[in-house]
């Protein structure tokens, strides 16, 4: 072993004498500190960081009980195993020592080979915690990145899918993104304002969020001539139209069924079935109205609408943002929850913002 490789051991007593035999002891195998209080020993800790420190336990001012409490409670220090050196072998000074964090006892007068021997097995043990904690601290990192990979692969397949669905409705990919950051800006202001916390304080808001892409995914089922008719759809194709809800729940619960993650998809099937409700009733498909519509529903609609009406469509040049204002104020409390539209107010240049930039 080279003198770089050395552990670095820290010797404290009050006794010359002591620190003498016990430097010669160890000498060859550690690097060793000789310290002649708790004082001083608290002043070298501040420089350097040994592996294990010798401490007498009787010593003046500050005896080793005293020194070994303030060791324990630095952040920076708490970690380094403290050996007990002492001439008293009642079992009760033991027990205290132990119970403030020394992690052995040797007695004086000390058997050089026996001090060393200690110290070995000491440092063996803390260096096989330490692998076993680094060990530890890899895997859950690895752990992490594998289940980060396979959430950003199911995301990208998810969105992939959504985009497809959007695309055969002449809507662009970024529709998705922009009510994703509609959405996110919603949330935001709610959460700053702490309304309707009992549902959103146990969300995991990114999820949430992600979750919002599948909102339309049920559009798969419907037929091109009407997703892309230019004009007004008759009475039975908009009834067919209005199908894409309950089909984009069902579409949800199937994936659900050979999915791990819950929370995700439990969002988009709600996002799915509720985003075309009405705060008085008279939306579908159900015909929920007020809080009976679910939270995610009634924030789609905000988001949904606003993007729809500052977007070309086949059937409709885009609004300005103002009419677009104006026409989700017109609906405050009939299309849509008068608490979000208050929300939507605060929040609507960040709508503005979103709108111009993500295209």
């Amino acid at each position: 072993m080279t003198q770089t490789e050395q552990k670095t051991v820290f010797l404290v007593d009050d006794s010359a004498t002591n620190l003498t035999i016990g430097k010669n002891a160890l000498i060859g195998k550690y690097n060793v500190f000789t310290i002649p209080s708790g004082e001083k020993l608290l002043k070298m800790l501040e420089r350097i960081s040994p592996d294990l420190i010798l401490l007498d336990v009787e010593m003046p001012e500050m005896n080793g009980y005293e020194t070994i409490k303030k060791v324990k409670s630095n952040v920076n220090t708490s970690n380094i195993p403290v050996i007990f050196l002492t001439a008293k072998t009642e079992a009760a000074n033991e027990l205290e020592g132990l119970s403030l964090g020394a992690i052995d006892y040797i007695t004086k007068p000390f058997s050089p080979p026996l001090l060393l021997k200690r110290i070995e097995v000491h440092l063996l043990v803390e260096e096989q915690k330490n692998e076993l904690k680094n060990y530890n601290e890899n895997l859950m990192e690895m752990v992490r990145e594998k289940t980060q990979t396979v959430v950003n692969l199911q995301n990208a397949i998810l969105k992939t899918v959504a985009e497809m669905v959007e695309c055969r409705d002449d809507i662009t990919g970024s529709h998705i993104e922009r009510t994703q950051n509609y959405l996110q800006a919603l949330l935001d202001k709610i959460v700053e304002n702490k309304l309707y916390m009992d549902q959103v304080s146990s969300w995991e808001r990114t999820v949430f969020v992600q979750s919002a892409q599948l909102h339309d995914v049920g559009k798969i089922a419907i037929k091109d001539s009407i997703l892309q008719k230019p004009d007004k759809l008759t009475f039975e194709e908009f009834e067919e139209m209005k199908t894409h809800t309950v089909f984009g729940e069902m579409i949800i619960n199937k994936i659900s069924k050979s999915a791990v993650e819950d929370a995700f998809l439990y969002h988009a099937k709600i996002f799915a079935i509720s985003h075309h409700e009405k705060w008085d009733g008279s939306g579908y498909p159900i015909g929920l109205s007020g809080e009976d519509i679910p939270i995610e529903g009634r924030l789609m609609a905000i988001a949904d609408v606003y993007d729809a009406l500052v977007s070309t469509r086949p059937y409709k040049k885009a609004f300005s943002h103002e009419k677009a204002v104006e026409i989700i104020c017109e609906g405050r409390g009939k299309h849509f929850d008068p608490n979000l539209v208050d929300v939507f107010i605060s929040v609507s240049d960040k709508f503005k913002e979103i709108s111009e930039t993500v295209i």
